[in-house]
């Protein structure tokens, strides 16, 4: 009998090169969790393990909850800024992600700031923007660029900077075991990119 994933039409994922194959089953997930459990050294069928591939499943599907969310739907709803012309930042927003490299944690903050243009969104909108795109398979540096970039692209700003300070668990629970480091990656657009609002921006996000 043929697998009905083999003659299935193939799908060219946006964020990838590679040609991928549909979205597998929750079935096809958890057995391939009970592959990991078996191959770390471990019985799956044991008392303490017999339910973990579907917790494993249901974690993953919050983990990677992004996909689902729409950028532009989160920033749909805007207000006229009323006259208001200085920066709008967000500080501290609380950033949890997974390294797609080894499918670590990665835990952190993100600060966003931007310049109105015509109109201010919800400051909980920008916590669900750093959430929409966080909650993929990301590095810092593309999750940086992704959240600034939809800033200036749905709420057409003059100026947008984002500033990302992240702990690498895939780097201090394996490899070199550095603890206490932080990443911090940046993305300025903009009137942030020149002076005054570059050493203004920054000065604030220091403070």
């Amino acid at each position: 009998m043929l697998n009905p994933l083999a003659t299935a039409p193939l799908a060219v994922d946006s964020r990838c090169t590679e040609i991928e194959a549909p979205r597998p089953s929750r079935a096809a997930a958890e057995a391939a969790v009970r592959t990991l459990i078996r191959w770390a050294g471990d019985d799956p069928l044991r008392a303490g393990l017999h339910d973990t591939p579907a917790r494993v499943v249901r974690a993953y599907e919050e983990w990677c909850g992004g996909y689902a969310q729409d950028p532009a739907q989160i920033l749909g709803r805007r207000f006229e800024r009323s006259g208001y012309d200085d920066m709008v930042l967000l500080r501290d927003i609380p950033l949890h992600s997974i390294c797609e490299h080894h499918m670590a944690p990665i835990t952190g903050v993100a600060h966003l700031a931007y310049l109105p243009g015509e109109h201010v969104v919800g400051l909980s909108k920008l916590a669900r923007l750093v959430d929409a795109y966080a909650r993929r398979l990301q590095i810092q540096e593309r999750l940086t660029v992704e959240i600034a970039d939809a800033l200036r692209r749905e709420l057409q700003p003059r100026g947008v900077a984002v500033v990302i300070s992240a702990s690498h668990a895939c780097m201090t629970t394996r490899g070199v075991h550095v603890h206490g480091s932080a990443m911090v990656t940046r993305r300025l657009l903009g009137e942030f990119e020149r002076e005054p609002w570059r050493s203004d921006i920054l000065a604030a996000l220091s403070a």
